[in-house]
């Protein structure tokens, strides 16, 4: 069965830090990229950031460069990601998923999410 769980989120102040991890079972890690992606209320689903296990290659969405880090442990089969200088706007379910080889836009496997909330 084929499983991605999602933890680390909770509630932290503007300016904190937060990991997200991302759990992964039931397929052969090495052969997906892993993807981040957020949703806040009322607003659309948003890509986050990827990490492609196959060469590590990484991507971020503008508006988290320079304060989120993504990073793939293949030996635990988890992909992490670090967030630091966290603004309110930053408040939404985190969701990890999964796509073959690459990052792309079909992703074939969603985790349930974890929450982060940014006060301000």
């Amino acid at each position: 069965e084929v499983q991605l769980v999602e933890s680390g989120g909770g509630l932290v102040q503007a300016g904190g830090s937060l990991r997200l991890s991302c759990a992964a079972s039931g397929f052969t890690f090495d052969d997906y990229a892993i993807g981040w992606f957020r949703q806040a209320p009322g607003k659309e689903r948003e890509g986050v950031s990827c990490i492609s296990s196959s060469d590590g290659s990484t991507y971020y969405a503008d508006s988290v460069k320079g304060r989120f880090t993504i990073s793939s442990d293949n030996a635990k089969n988890t992909v992490y990601l670090q967030m630091n200088s966290l603004k309110p706007e930053d408040t939404a379910v985190y969701y990890c998923a999964a796509e073959s080889v690459v990052c792309g836009n079909e992703y074939d496997y969603w985790g349930q999410g974890t929450q982060v909330t940014v006060s301000s």
